[in-house]
């Protein structure tokens, strides 16, 4: 049976199309629905792709980074091969997904969010009679426009260091760089939750042994825990960032020693506290603090496009000093969903 991928004609410009990824070109031009049915039928249009140049990227047996480059058209898909790895390697661990309520796509630097700010009487619950006006919620464009960051790393290296590396080896650089870019944009998210997105927003911050968080400065109690927690009414604070010396106190603590949680942990790996809140631990989190917040409203993400590579050089195997970037913001959303606590 002959296939289309087998005939499909690869070219540079297939990176820079309007609207649309290169794996995005790739279906376009050879639909995966065009394989139901077929043993090829769990591979997308990338992976076709590398199956017709009999080319290996995983396993023990997989192939140098030359095989890449047996042709024009092969070299054509390095770019994405690199790109897809450095996305593997953001998302291995990745906080992120666990404190942001949504993700915004958008083609630009420079975003305007929306927010709802209401007061304690909006917030009320209040029973309507009939032919009586409803409450409103009032929804607004913030006044000032959430600025976008590119994060990235430069690889260094000639061809001729790494045209014989085996591509599963090669890959486990990739994923580091994609994991140092992951971690700047959390702490892009962290900053934006403790400071505000430039509107004017910073999280309320609370200080233990100073009202009305109970305790005494300097040490963190389950009781100053318990204090935290009240002041997210209405919203539930399910989710808590610390920093690693944080994280152990808080294990340390009676509270923190029930057997389920202990069972929870060793099943899953994710801890959850008494509180019901999961906890995150992240070298991003300064010292000596922690937030907690409602990940169901606290932060938008904001993502300008995918992973980008500088395919040009990738291809024509100029690798010294290729970028590989990731652009993204984060922009508040209620305000009063994600909150700061100093021991």
């Amino acid at each position: 049976m002959a296939y289309m991928y087998d005939n499909l004609r690869l070219e540079k410009g297939m990176y820079h199309e309007t609207g649309r990824s290169f794996s995005q070109a790739l279906e376009a031009a050879d639909p995966s629905e065009n394989y139901k049915g077929t043993p090829l039928e769990n591979l997308d249009a990338f992976q076709r792709q590398l199956k017709r140049f009999d080319i290996h990227v995983k396993g023990s047996r997989s192939d140098v980074v030359e095989k890449f480059f047996q042709s024009t058209e092969s070299a054509v898909l390095f770019p994405e091969f690199v790109s897809r790895v450095v996305r593997q390697g953001m998302e291995e661990d990745n906080v992120l997904p666990s404190i942001t309520a949504t993700v915004t796509q958008f083609d630009g630097m420079d975003y305007r969010s929306i927010y709802s700010s209401p007061s304690d009487e909006e917030k009320s619950l209040k029973r309507v009679e009939e032919g009586a006006e409803l409450p409103h919620t009032y929804v607004k464009t913030q006044n000032n426009l959430v600025k976008l960051h590119k994060r990235g790393r430069m690889l260094v290296a000639s061809y001729e260091a790494i045209r014989f590396q085996r591509l599963d080896l090669f890959s486990i650089t990739l994923r580091q760089i994609g994991s140092h870019i992951a971690r700047m944009h959390l702490e892009d998210a962290i900053n934006v939750i403790r400071n505000g997105d430039g509107n004017d927003n910073p999280a309320d911050s609370f200080t233990v042994g100073t009202a009305p968080i109970g305790g005494t400065k300097g040490s963190l109690t389950y009781e100053a825990l318990l204090d935290f927690w009240a002041q997210f009414d209405p919203y539930t604070m399910n989710t808590i960032l610390v920093p690693n010396a944080v994280m152990l106190d808080m294990l340390k603590m009676t509270e923190f020693q029930n057997p389920l949680t202990g069972l929870n942990f060793q099943g899953t790996g994710s801890l959850s506290s008494p509180l019901g809140a999961t906890l995150l631990r992240t070298s991003a989190m300064p010292a000596n603090t922690l937030i907690g917040l409602d990940r169901n409203y606290a932060l938008e993400m904001v993502s300008a496009g995918d992973v980008m590579v500088e395919y040009d050089k990738l291809i024509d195997r100029q690798v010294e000093r290729a970028a590989i970037t990731s652009t993204s913001g984060f922009a508040k959303l209620y305000n009063d969903a994600g909150k700061v606590l100093s021991i």
